[in-house]
């Protein structure tokens, strides 16, 4: 494994951790937020799934600077 793909292979496992713990939390936090205004917690959830196309999309832009 060179540099490259090690140092891919990190960031990869960095953004599945994190999603992870996100997505275990996101429950709890929606039926907090609930509390005070449903539409607050349904934005809280669109937020989280536009966050991860926009980390991927930020992955892509960067990779096609590189030239890779």
């Amino acid at each position: 494994m060179d540099r490259d793909t090690r140092n891919a292979a990190i960031g990869a496992l960095w953004v599945l951790i994190l999603f992870g713990i996100a997505a275990y939390y996101l429950p709890t936090v929606m039926l907090a937020v609930g509390r005070v205004s449903t539409i607050l917690a349904a934005a809280i959830a669109a937020v989280f799934m536009v966050a991860i196309f926009v980390v991927f999309w930020l992955r892509g832009r960067s990779q096609r600077k590189r030239g890779k």
